[in-house]
């Protein structure tokens, strides 16, 4: 959200909100997966503390559009190895269908990622 208010490129703002809804969406459903399993789930203020502390620390224009767009490559990555690595090792069956669910998401998601590099 913080990248869609600062970016004052079309493309990124573009990017942007596919991934704020695939990614609302996707907490959405983990949230029910967590409550049915009793799980613990982050408080909202600490997941996004954690976010903002993930952002490019560059100001703004297209220094920050390069940047977001090299990092969200980068965490877009690392989230899809994580997300594959549980697929494959869970024996709970709502987490692998959430991760084998998702991982096309993620894999757009790349995809749309190293365009914005490129075109940066």
């Amino acid at each position: 959200r913080l990248a869609h208010q600062k970016s004052e490129s079309k493309e990124v703002k573009d990017y942007t909100i596919v991934v704020i809804n695939d990614r609302t969406t996707a907490n959405q459903h983990l949230a029910k997966i967590a409550k049915q399993l009793d799980l613990p789930v982050a408080p909202r203020e600490e997941v996004v503390e954690k976010a903002k502390a993930l952002m490019p620390q560059v100001m703004d224009g297209e220094t920050f559009d390069e940047a977001y767009a090299a990092s969200q490559v980068k965490t877009t990555q690392e989230a899809i190895e994580q997300l594959e690595q549980t697929a494959q090792t869970t024996d709970v069956p709502q987490i692998k269908a959430f991760a084998e669910e998702t991982l096309p998401k993620l894999q757009n998601h790349l995809q749309m990622a190293r365009a914005l590099q490129a075109s940066r």
